[in-house]
């Protein structure tokens, strides 16, 4: 059973960098053809998709976060990581990584709340 799960702070202040991280279990990130993404929720807004990590290591931004947004794996702990810099406010959301598939997010993390505020 695949699962991921999220990991990071809660609270970050503005112009900090936010850095989260997916452990996956049950698969592996290097499996041929899979692709890993971060993903978030505003709230009372719709999904945004932030960027991905290909199986060899490829990344692809979304264009409107592309300038502040990073996402790095550790394939020695089956994990990828997100950064985000220069937070403000707006960046406020609940942020999910997902195994992606041609269709979309096959699987989910639970999400976690990330609250920018001094």
């Amino acid at each position: 059973q695949v699962q991921l799960q999220e990991s990071g702070p809660g609270l970050v202040k503005p112009s900090q960098t936010l850095s989260l991280t997916c452990t996956v279990s049950g698969d592996s990130i290097t499996t041929f053809t899979y692709s890993w993404s971060w993903i978030r929720q505003p709230p009372g807004k719709g999904l945004e998709w932030m960027g991905v990590i290909r199986y060899d290591g490829y990344t692809y931004y979304s264009p409107s976060l592309k300038s502040r947004t990073s996402i790095s794996r550790d394939t020695s702990k089956n994990q990828f990581s997100l950064q985000l810099t220069s937070m403000t406010p707006e960046d406020t959301a609940v942020y999910y990584c997902a195994r992606m598939s041609i269709a979309g997010p096959v699987y989910w993390g639970q999400g976690t709340q990330v609250t920018v505020s001094s």
